[in-house]
């Protein structure tokens, strides 16, 4: 679907240091052709002033609900609006929008707004955890509004932790999703993705590790969070160069068993698991505690790591729907989809997205923007995936994952 011509955006900044960050974002959205007219909450413009919001928007910015009375801005701005967008959006702010008080033109504004709404979150690590902003957020999302996961980072003074506005050029392209119509056909899911490559150490300095740039596992999470649902990507360190998806909560790991853990314990509450990540087979025995000198041969003995697919399958809720991948060569005994379909019978997952590596004339899989693949399904039916942004291949997968949900894919035929 195409963004509206010219479309009406009502960017709301409530009263937090993030506030300056919302000044680039309504350059962006005004650059690109959106009519953005700021609704800046009192506490805001002792942050930034209404003379910087006028500018930028080139529109009059109403300041409180007494202002311009004639017009009725506080149902008329919500009523015509195609987005609105409160960023930052405080601890304050998201507990009065979720019990529907309305004591500032603001909190008015997203009473009335019967369009999309996006509350991008910014404050302390504490407040962000504490209980009942959690259930204000929850409460906001059950309603079908887009609660944005904040970003991990540095913080006011000498605090870093989650609760940092996302960068103004992600929530930029949140917005131009929304306002493209991004259908929110997983709203009220939630799912967890892992990605990445892992790194199994043989000492401080070296370690056993792979060609995984975790590209297809966070174009998995930011296609998911697009559509609406709660997600928790679990990224291995080689992933460490990608930036955060917008609206995604990131979790850290490095070794195959630190990713085991923290898959397994997001799981539990999982509707679907995708399993992108390349976690190693192996692992040294011992990790030695100094560098390996060179000394010539070196032997290593190396003990195989646990099966996290396996494990996740054994473990799964009733409705659950797991997904796991495989990078795939053809050899002596079959092609990559002979091997595909024997590693599904072994997995037992639901879906099995097979890619074809090592092949110079199929440049996709590692390292690279595009990907094709053949999905598996455990009923045995195929879906081929044609050559294209991992993003498209990752909107094929959720596409099956729904089915799975809506009994339009069936588990086994």
């Amino acid at each position: 679907m195409a963004v509206p011509a010219c479309p009406r955006v009502v960017l709301g900044v409530a009263g937090g240091i993030a506030a300056y960050k919302a000044v680039e974002l309504l350059r962006l959205l005004s650059e690109s052709g959106c009519e953005v007219t700021v609704v800046p909450t009192k506490s805001c413009l002792r942050f930034v002033g209404a003379p910087t919001w006028a500018a930028l928007s080139g529109r009059p910015v109403p300041e409180d609900l007494w202002s311009q009375v004639h017009e009725v801005p506080h149902v008329r701005l919500g009523q015509e609006a195609d987005l609105v967008v409160v960023a930052p959006a405080t601890a304050d702010l998201l507990g009065r929008a979720a019990h529907g008080l309305a004591d500032d033109l603001l909190t008015n504004v997203l009473l009335t707004a019967r369009c999309p709404v996006v509350l991008a979150p910014a404050m302390h690590t504490e407040m962000w955890e504490h209980a009942a902003t959690r259930a204000n957020v929850a409460l906001l999302r059950a309603r079908g509004v887009l609660v944005v996961e904040p970003a991990v980072g540095r913080l006011t003074g000498a605090d870093s932790g989650k609760g940092r506005l996302p960068e103004p050029g992600e929530l930029a392209e949140l917005c131009r999703r929304v306002l493209a119509g991004t259908e929110q056909d997983l709203s009220g899911r939630r799912v967890v993705v892992s990605a990445g490559g892992t790194r199994e150490h043989l000492d401080p300095v070296r370690f056993l590790g792979n060609r995984s740039s975790g590209k297809q596992g966070y174009a998995l999470a930011r296609r998911a969070a697009a559509r609406g649902a709660q997600v928790v990507l679990v990224s291995a360190v080689s992933a460490g160069a990608l930036a955060d998806p917008t609206g995604v909560c990131v979790v850290r790991v490095t070794s195959a068993l630190e990713l085991r853990d923290v898959v397994l314990a997001e799981a539990s509450s999982a509707d679907a698991v995708v399993m992108a990540a390349a976690v190693a087979d192996y692992r040294p025995v011992e990790r030695a505690a100094y560098k390996r000198k060179k000394s010539g041969p070196l032997t290593v003995e190396l003990v195989q790591n646990p099966d996290v697919l396996a494990e996740l399958v054994a473990a799964r809720a009733a409705g659950q729907v797991l997904v796991g991948f495989a990078a795939e060569t053809g050899d002596d005994d079959g092609d990559a989809l002979f091997h595909g379909r024997a590693k599904l019978a072994r997995k037992g997952c639901d879906l099995l997205v097979v890619n074809q590596v090592g092949d110079p004339g199929y440049p996709t899989g590692f390292e690279v923007d595009d990907n094709a693949a053949t999905v598996l399904s455990a009923g045995g039916s195929s879906t081929d995936i044609p050559v294209g942004s991992k993003d498209v291949l990752a909107d094929a997968v959720w596409d099956l994952v729904r089915a799975f949900w809506t009994g339009t894919l069936a588990a086994t035929d």
